[in-house]
């Protein structure tokens, strides 16, 4: 494939038009894998709280996101779209300095509850992106 034809096929995806996929089939995969995580963290002997860390940051996260998608993305609502925009990077800073804080104080905890809150993300992340582009072009 040519250069030409790459940037063709990319600009092709990105502009072609879709609806915006619901938030629970990737949320709730998020969360299955924190509760699947439950017992591996107890059979493994890694500190449970680092799993309830993991959960409760989930937990808020999910519910600031719940919030933000009530917000309209129309395209006259500027202050919605804005909103939500901000409030989607306060979701990766409010989650991200309590990680940094644990981890200072005890690293174990941290590292445990960064690593599986890494991994839902990672998977609701992967589930939004197949709902997104699996879904019929035109809006």
């Amino acid at each position: 494939m040519s250069e030409t034809e790459e940037i063709g096929f990319v600009d092709r995806l990105a502009s072609t038009p879709r609806r915006v996929p619901g938030r629970a089939a990737p949320a709730i995969a998020g969360t299955a894998v924190i509760w699947l995580a439950l017992p591996v963290f107890a059979i493994a002997g890694w500190p449970l709280s680092g799993w309830a860390l993991a959960a409760a940051l989930w937990l808020a996260a999910q519910a600031l996101a719940a919030v933000l998608t009530r917000l309209s993305l129309e395209a006259g609502n500027l202050a919605a779209s804005g909103m939500r925009g901000i409030g989607t990077s306060f979701r990766a800073i409010a989650v991200g300095i309590p990680l940094v804080a644990v981890t200072i104080a005890d690293e174990r905890v941290g590292i445990a509850a960064a690593l599986l809150y890494t991994l839902a993300f990672t998977l609701e992340l992967a589930v939004s992106l197949l709902a997104f582009f699996g879904a019929e072009a035109g809006a």
